[in-house]
């Protein structure tokens, strides 16, 4: 079957024609996509909701589009277990939205990042390992790009974002530390899901790491698992 993706644009999102590239012209997936003011359809087998600065970032970075018409049915498939990937912006917008746990404060030092990270695949991440395409403990290296994305819980909720854990910033060798952390999450946590495990927020941009003309192509197995997830939930 060929999966059927939504990518959302809201104003102020400038990574969806990544979205759309990576999904439509590398894995050559059905692509569409939805501005804010509509509906997601319900033949969508998976969403993608972008990076940029949606509003601007006023407010909170997410909190305005979190409110945006187009929310109300991704909480809809969130409900009915359509796969739902947010990055960045994206992952800022699932949290304000209360499908993902946790906030995304500004980042420790005050200062935007934009480099190539390392992120260690967690036993926690669940559903995304079962599909083949990524093994736990495996490292991979993919961009960043926020000033925003620095993961925080409160103390009565550090095991539950330790359980919804997907990836963690981590050195080359797979080990967490202080320094491979870019912006001060809480545990090195760059991606977490949902309980039901079909929604996934992350900073770091797999996107931007489809094509080894720039420079890798770790970013397509994280797409291939949410691809795969996709596929099976559809079956």
């Amino acid at each position: 079957m060929t999966t059927r993706w939504a990518v959302i644009v809201f104003p102020g999102s400038n990574c969806e024609r990544d979205a759309v590239h990576a999904l439509r012209d590398v894995l050559r997936c059905d692509v569409i996509e939805v501005w804010h003011k509509d509906q997601v359809p319900d033949d969508i087998d998976a969403i993608f909701i972008p990076g940029g600065f949606t509003y601007g970032d006023a407010l909170r970075t997410g909190a305005l589009a979190a409110m945006s018409p187009v929310m109300q049915s991704v909480k809809e498939h969130a409900a009915r277990g359509t796969r739902i990937l947010g990055v960045c912006n994206g992952f800022q917008i699932l949290v304000e939205s209360g499908l993902l746990p946790g906030a995304l404060m500004k980042n420790t030092g005050l200062r935007f990042r934009c480099k190539d990270v390392f992120l260690r695949v967690e036993e926690t991440a669940g559903p995304v390992l079962q599909t083949g395409e990524l093994k736990a403990g495996e490292v991979l290296r993919i961009p960043i790009a926020h000033g925003y994305g620095n993961y925080f819980v409160p103390p009565a909720m550090h095991a539950q974002a330790n359980a919804a854990a997907v990836f963690r910033y981590c050195d080359a060798n797979g080990n967490t530390t202080a320094e491979s952390n870019p912006n001060g999450s809480f545990d090195n946590i760059a991606s977490v899901r949902n309980a039901a495990g079909n929604v996934i927020g992350m900073m770091p941009h797999p996107e931007r790491a489809v094509e080894s003309l720039i420079g890798g192509t770790d970013g397509l197995k994280i797409l291939r698992a949410v691809t795969a997830m996709a596929e099976v939930a559809a079956t």
